[in-house]
């Protein structure tokens, strides 16, 4: 007898999925007999390295005014809801993008380290595998420092990692792929 038990998948993405990106995800499950349930987690932008990034960029030209006087000036709050505002809608167009492709999803926007957040989730929803999407990160994916290879030594679950906005062809040379642990 087949068990139809749900089969938990935690997505990990760094930013809104395409529709390609959503369809590539569900074809990955396509052959499934047992209904399939997509777990999103979105980290949270952050508000601090925002506001450095902004101030680097300040420095790297020509600043009149002393970085402390341009801090003053930033609304920390403002920052914060700002990109809690697009952390949210970017999880809403995910969440719309997956719907729409057939898939049954939840998610959340985490604040929390995203692979602390995702270890949890994988837990707490006794997941099967995880997924990362996330832009290319060359030289934290060499160091072994990015969310995959983090997840991957900490996880007791396949994890995937794939490239956002790129389909399955243009990802094909990177040596990505589920592995177990």
């Amino acid at each position: 007898m087949t068990d139809f038990a749900t089969y938990h998948v935690v997505l990990l993405v760094e930013q809104a999925l395409s529709k390609t990106d959503a369809l590539q995800v569900r074809s990955l499950h396509e052959s499934l007999e047992q209904p399939v349930t997509y777990h999103v987690l979105f980290p949270m932008e952050d508000a601090a390295a925002r506001v450095e990034a902004a101030m680097g960029t300040l420095a790297a030209g020509e600043m009149v005014a002393s970085p402390a006087m341009v801090m003053n000036e930033v609304d920390l709050d403002e920052v914060r809801r700002d990109c809690a505002e697009r952390s949210k809608d970017d999880l809403e167009t995910t969440l719309k993008v997956l719907t729409a492709c057939g898939a049954t999803v939840e998610g959340k926007v985490i604040s929390e380290p995203p692979v602390e957040a995702l270890a949890k989730a994988v837990a707490e929803y006794d997941a099967q595998e995880a997924i990362i999407l996330t832009r290319p990160h060359v030289v934290a994916e060499f160091f072994h420092v990015d969310w995959t290879s983090r997840a991957r030594r900490k996880l007791g679950v396949p994890v995937l990692h794939l490239l956002e906005h790129e389909n399955f062809d243009e990802q094909a040379g990177g040596g990505e792929g589920v592995t177990g642990l």
